[in-house]
């Protein structure tokens, strides 16, 4: 696991000296497709060990304490040259998003990216409540929406404050009809130069 670096699905940590930042891994994790840590790795992939028990204690504190709702994760212990490494499995969630606390107290969702915790934007967690939610969804198909799927057969991809101004709606409007045809699998959100945008669906 080492060998292959850190990546979507698994990150490296030296060690744990605050559980508010690993919180921010472990709901990153959780609202995409799950991951792998490993306490007591160097980012360049040198074993250095975990340095006391504490260190659980504080992957623990993370997801009870700094992740809403808690994020629940398995822990297995690696002895390696007399070092030992936690591997923490952080489950793919079923009912994101999952927040984590900030230092001035704010609770904030994140989506794991490549190697990186990015924050989720508005858009994102509205879809996941309403996929959480019963009931189907409704799209009218109306000229606002024949403007984003026309530009985006002549476009890669598109933001919402450009799909604004191409459709003449407000920014409620254009995060509302995103978050529909988000839902109904006909747009997705795609992640550029660590930027969230907007494409077609590859059906």
């Amino acid at each position: 696991m080492i060998s292959g670096g850190e990546g979507q699905q698994l990150d490296f940590k030296f060690e744990i000296s605050d559980s508010k930042k690993i919180a921010r891994t472990l709901s990153a994790f959780a609202n995409s497709g799950g991951g792998t840590l490993l306490v007591g790795v160097k980012d360049n992939g040198r074993i250095a060990g975990v340095r006391s028990d504490e260190e659980y204690y504080m992957l623990e504190a993370a997801a009870s304490l700094y992740c809403k709702p808690e994020v629940n994760f398995t822990v297995r212990q690696w002895q390696v040259d007399g070092k030992t490494v936690l591997e923490a499995r952080i489950e793919k969630s079923i009912t994101p998003p999952h927040y984590a606390r900030t230092n001035d107290g704010r609770w904030l969702a994140y989506v794991r990216v490549d190697d990186e915790n990015i924050l989720a934007n508005g858009i994102m967690i509205r879809v996941w409540n309403r996929k959480n939610r019963k009931g189907g969804t409704l799209v009218r198909y109306s000229a606002k929406e024949k403007i984003l799927f026309d530009y985006l057969k002549e476009n890669d991809n598109v933001t919402v404050s450009l799909f604004q101004r191409i459709a003449k709606i407000n920014a409620r409007t254009a995060a509302t009809i995103l978050v529909n045809l988000i839902v109904l699998k006909l747009i997705k959100i795609t992640y550029r130069d660590k930027k969230i945008v907007y494409t077609l669906a590859d059906k």
